[in-house]
């Protein structure tokens, strides 16, 4: 049977949020920013007004009130974020438990046997080449249904994509911005997504996006008629997954809404009140992070990582990023000394750093084979003292132990970046805000 997945995007959903917080902003262009004082301004989300001017995501508080000199600045309230968000999933409940997150703003559906509360609708199929399909009219009334009960419970708007899988709900979801639905069919797909850049396509990053138009590949058209081969001897593995988004394959199915979410990375990252100029302070500071990334890791029950990633952020806000395969891991001092050995490799001074970042991937959910060195007892030894300094930070606060190599840094002893970074504005690849777009 032909799938119905929806993609749910909301639209400009700090900046609506801080509307609802505080009306007296309508019809004021407005933009969530980071703290300025803490070198951490720049713009998170903004509103359509913001937009027109040609504010983005992503651009200096002065970058924004330069092209918008009317722009109201407000700092992010996650914690209105995450209720909203939490209310948002609520009403997709009424609909189906296949509801899939991805971020804070995002959700695919799967409706295709839900039953729940839906009106009654006549022409729900139409039969082509003698296959049953679901007409256009019918998914569309599915989309919008979602889309105005959201708006008028809750005074926010979502943008939907309705497709037969979730590459295409979520490339859908961006065709119609704000407060939209589109629908891509298994009968009108072609002629919708051939014709569009190949960026668009869900996972097409910006060096994804500059191979494939080096190869004269500019539309998800020519990707999908492209020779499998040549991609999959250029893209790897990942090859066959843009092959298969781009002709419609995709069969990936959208989780239950209880089931525990599996992460592809994780990480931390932090801007500094000053420069960072002294290759100690540098290391130090790298242990503050992956003390955080570590804890997390262990949080999160995906088992060791054996990726670790180094963003760094200089004062003239250029930026770089570098990864390395290392030994499976949770622990900090692991974490941090890879980390370390990156920056030392890639960075030479005088340096004056601005913000870095650290982050690991590569999980194996607790199934990677046992090396020498944790064989002998060493590296079991090393993680069930961090799993202790864990449950005596959560008894007795972040700051009660901490590693000599922090000690002097004071302002960092209290620094839990862990707890007070509970949501993240981007990930790792993409700083920009929320969807925003």
């Amino acid at each position: 049977m032909e799938r119905i997945v929806i993609h749910s995007d909301l639209n400009n959903f700090y900046a609506s949020v801080e509307r609802k917080l505080h009306p007296e902003l309508l019809g004021k262009p407005l933009a969530v920013c980071g703290s300025k004082e803490e070198r951490k301004g720049i713009v998170l989300a903004k509103c359509e007004m913001a937009k027109r001017y040609g504010v983005k995501t992503g651009d200096t508080i002065w970058q924004a009130q330069k092209k918008c000199p009317d722009i109201v600045i407000v700092p992010p309230h996650f914690d209105e974020y995450m209720k909203y968000s939490r209310k948002v999933k609520a009403i997709y409940a009424r609909y189906t438990d296949l509801i899939e997150s991805y971020g804070i703003d995002e959700c695919w559906l799967d409706l295709t046997h839900s039953t729940l509360i839906f009106p009654p609708f006549e022409n729900k199929f139409i039969t082509v080449d003698g296959e049953k399909h679901f007409t256009d009219e019918y998914l569309r009334f599915l989309g919008d249904t979602i889309r105005t009960t959201v708006k008028k419970e809750l005074n926010l708007t979502v943008s939907c994509g309705v497709s037969f899988n979730k590459a295409f709900a979520k490339l859908g979801s961006d065709l119609k911005k704000p407060d939209g639905t589109s629908v891509i069919s298994q009968l009108n797909f072609k002629s919708v997504i051939n014709p569009l850049p190949v960026e668009d396509l869900l996972f097409v990053g910006k060096a994804t996006k500059e191979k494939l138009r080096g190869m004269g590949l500019n539309t998800i058209g020519k990707l999908a008629e492209a020779d499998d081969d040549m991609i999959k001897r250029i893209f790897g593995k990942f090859g066959e997954t843009l092959l298969r988004y781009a002709r419609g394959e995709d069969e990936d199915e959208v989780k239950h809404m209880d089931d525990k979410r599996e992460y592809k990375s994780i990480g931390n990252s932090c801007t500094y009140r000053e420069d960072i100029t002294d290759i100690t302070r540098i290391e130090r500071l790298l242990y503050v992070l992956s003390e955080s990334v570590a804890a997390r890791l262990r949080e999160a029950g995906q088992g060791t990582a054996d990726t670790v990633h180094l963003w760094v952020r200089f004062d003239n806000l250029t930026d770089f990023s570098v990864q390395k395969k290392v030994r499976h891991t949770v622990l900090c001092s692991e974490i941090a000394k890879h980390a370390f050995e990156l920056f030392k490799a890639n960075v030479k001074p005088p340096f004056k750093v601005r913000s870095m970042g650290v982050t690991v991937s590569g999980f194996d959910n607790g199934i990677s084979q046992i090396t020498i060195d944790e064989s002998s007892g060493n590296y079991k030894k090393l993680e069930a003292v961090e799993r202790c300094v864990d449950e005596i930070r959560k008894k007795h606060g972040y700051d009660k132990l901490q590693r000599g190599i922090i000690a002097a840094e004071p302002e960092e002893m209290k620094n839990d970046i862990k707890n007070s970074h509970l949501i993240k504005p981007a990930n790792f690849e993409d700083r920009g805000g929320d969807d925003d777009k």
